[in-house]
């Protein structure tokens, strides 16, 4: 089974930002995170949405 979601310190190292830019793209709506318990996970689907629109740019 592929992973649905991602940490968001496996996000911020996949994507070469710092965690707390993950977390304003969170609070931007830029992409989706889930909450599970205590930990936060960001979609993968999210993340390609995400790349593809600074990929177009």
């Amino acid at each position: 089974m592929d992973e649905i979601a991602y940490s968001i310190n496996r996000t911020a190292r996949a994507l070469g930002v710092g965690r707390s830019t993950i977390y304003k793209l969170i609070k931007t709506g830029q992409v989706d995170a889930l909450k599970i318990g205590t930990r936060t996970l960001i979609t993968t689907e999210s993340i390609a949405r995400l790349t593809e629109v600074h990929r177009s740019n």
